[in-house]
């Protein structure tokens, strides 16, 4: 028991950390087409993007800061329901992660508004999808102390031979 609790105190966190890298990096690459068009428009225009984004970097990083906060707690409340529980479905992490992208995007809509950023549902949810679907594969698919609580489908034995019919 308390190898497994040393565990679970290892692989949920571990987990945590790849699905943020997966949400954040699903985002960065659902982003990167249009990015790369507008630094690619204009060379002096490069420069006004760059001189832009470091001036408007901390407000950036605290939006998206604020957004994360949201989208975590959501997310490790979902975390603790499936190690109390032991759920270990790969459905329930992914919804898990696309219902707490949801629950961020609706809850920041009054700085999404004032400053347009984290403006398409779609990405958000589908970041929070494959983080959610990245947690499962990392700690999701062992959770729980102990056996889930409702019975497993157990594998089908294959059926036993039939004896040999006597020969005439």
């Amino acid at each position: 028991m308390l190898g497994r609790f040393l565990l679970r105190l290892i692989l949920v966190p571990l987990g945590g950390a790849v699905a943020v890298t997966v949400g954040m990096t699903v985002i960065v690459i659902a982003h990167w087409h249009s990015v790369r068009t507008l630094l690619d428009a204009d060379v002096e225009t490069q420069q006004d993007y760059i001189f832009a984004f470091m001036s408007a970097g901390a407000l950036l990083a605290t939006l998206l800061a604020i957004w994360a906060a949201y989208v975590l707690v959501a997310a490790a409340a979902g975390v603790v329901i499936s190690e109390a529980l032991a759920i270990r479905s790969w459905i329930y992490h992914a919804a898990n992660g696309g219902l707490a992208a949801w629950l961020g995007y609706t809850l920041t809509q009054d700085m999404r508004d004032r400053y347009g950023l984290l403006a398409d549902p779609q990405i958000l949810i589908a970041s929070g999808l494959a983080a959610g679907f990245a947690y499962w594969l990392v700690a999701g698919s062992s959770a729980g102390f102990w056996k889930p609580l409702w019975p497993q489908r157990s594998p089908q034995s294959p059926p036993l031979p039939s004896p040999p019919l006597p020969r005439p």
